[in-house]
């Protein structure tokens, strides 16, 4: 008789698809408030899977699901910034579709299902369910990038995202075909045992398969030249699902991204660190330079997430437990300073109207001024100026890259820094120097709680810096030491 998996790694995941079917069948019979009620059950069931994540855990490994599913520190942590972040864009997401019309109570609950696709993927030990969190993942996402059918930008966004993401998905796919019909087994555990033996001759058909492989991957975390879906996405999607994309799919995507190369593919750093380095400093000299002529502050943001997703593969690219170290620290501050600013963009609006061009924010000192000192906090972060958590995020990778040798590419990171710092600061200048046109609606109590934490953390981060640190050194380490 077979035995049965152990169900206890993967608890958090059985939870959340159970949730999900449980809020569907709550929504279609809530007679009143169904949008509002299932938002804050989302909220709820996302945070007791928080509490499945963090404290039912070992220090170690534990594989279940034939192979199929792995948990560890590593996933743990970042399982953690996972939900965190889909449970901030529920919570930022609620006034924002209940005055724009989308009041449908199937909209936090796509958010759950895609947020459940997220942690499949993190916890993926073999190929074949990396796929199957991923299109869990993307499939929500198409959903709700056209959530708006009434709107041609959203309808718009909606299908370029799922034509482009199809194409991912079938580089990757090809990618995985290629790899199985070279290394016979879609195992990372036993790919990292057959790659780990001295003397394993790599054939170029494996190294074909681990470049498409990693440009299905590339598009999943909108890095250069895999980014052409970001700007027109951002945009025309709802602004709550823009806030959304910003955060958990990359954190998501880029957790598998370094789950797959450091994993299986752990000792053929020679192979893919070169594509890796390309993508890293292509994203970073794109996102630096193509936003520096936007006037839309959705499309700036998406160059922008570009820019920082090139700065998170500089510490992949290093391959090292250091790199490592430097991506999750990356993506765990990236998170605030994103969600913060989404915040803001979301509390842009003027006589109940969304507004989007960033010359809207001009003046925003003189009738906003804590909302204004709140973003102002939050630019300065996110262009890397010190002492504020944006500055900490790039210098761990790029002593990572310094130390693997990867001086020209920390180099260009720097650079690229120095010009993406020109649109943050045009904002700051923008809403201090400049006289205001008209003044924004006051600012909901949940967008001002959530903007004032993101804001604390960048500016208090440099006083307590230690536990982040030290706990992504630990998930680093579990990844990397086994």
């Amino acid at each position: 008789m077979t035995e049965l998996p152990s169900l206890t790694p993967a608890l958090a995941e059985i939870w959340l698809a159970v949730a999900g079917m449980a809020l569907l069948m709550f929504g279609v019979f809530s007679k009143a408030n169904a949008t509002r009620n299932t938002s804050y059950l989302t909220v709820l069931a996302l945070a007791v899977a928080a509490a499945l994540v963090l404290f039912t855990g070992t220090d170690g490994k534990e594989i279940t699901f034939n192979g199929m599913f792995i948990d560890d520190p590593f996933g743990r942590f970042m399982k953690a910034l996972i939900l965190l972040a889909a449970a901030l864009a529920v919570v930022m997401s609620l006034p924002y579709i209940l005055k724009e019309d989308m009041d449908r109570f199937e909209y936090p609950v796509l958010f759950l299902f895609a947020t459940l696709g997220m942690l499949l993927m993190v916890s993926a030990d073999d190929l074949i369910s990396l796929y199957i969190g991923l299109e869990l993942q993307s499939l929500s996402l198409y959903v709700v990038a056209a959530f708006r059918r009434d709107t041609l930008k959203s309808s718009e966004a909606g299908l370029k995202y799922f034509v482009l993401g199809a194409l991912s998905s079938g580089l990757l796919l090809y990618g995985c075909s290629l790899i199985y019909g070279f290394a016979g087994t879609t195992s990372f555990a036993v790919l990292a045992d057959l790659f780990g033996e001295p003397g394993t001759e790599i054939s170029l058909g494996l190294i074909v398969g681990i470049v498409f492989v990693c440009a299905g991957m590339a598009f999943k975390v909108s890095a250069v030249p895999f980014h052409m879906w970001t700007p027109d996405v951002y945009e025309g999607a709802p602004t709550s699902v823009t806030a959304f994309f910003s955060v958990a799919p990359k954190i998501a995507a880029m957790t598998l991204f370094v789950r797959l190369l450091m994993e299986p593919f752990g000792d053929l750093v020679d192979q893919w660190q070169q594509i890796i380095v390309l993508v890293a400093a292509l994203s970073m000299v794109l996102g630096a330079f193509a936003a520096l002529n936007q006037r839309n502050v959705k499309r700036l943001m998406a160059y922008s997430s570009i820019g920082h997703m090139g700065y998170a593969l500089v510490g992949l690219a290093a391959g090292s437990e250091a790199g490592v170290r430097g991506v999750i620290v990356y993506l765990a501050i990236y998170l605030a300073m994103n969600v913060g600013t989404f915040a803001a963009i979301l509390c842009m609006r003027v006589n109940d109207r969304a507004v989007e061009r960033i010359d809207d924010l001009a003046g925003l000192w003189k009738t906003k001024p804590l909302m204004a000192l709140t973003v102002a906090a939050l630019m300065f972060s996110l262009a890397g100026i010190p002492p504020l958590a944006g500055f900490f995020g790039k210098l761990f990778v790029f002593q990572a890259a310094i130390e693997a040798q990867l001086h020209l590419l920390a180099v260009i990171g720097v650079l690229a820094s120095v010009v993406g710092a020109f649109y943050y600061l045009r904002i700051v200048k923008l809403m201090y120097f400049d006289e205001p046109v008209e003044s924004f609606d006051p600012v909901g109590r949940d967008m001002a709680l959530v903007m004032g934490a993101s804001g604390l953390f960048t500016v208090l981060f440099i006083l307590m810096p230690a536990p982040l640190i030290d706990a992504a050194g630990r998930a680093a380490q579990s990844l990397i030491g086994g």
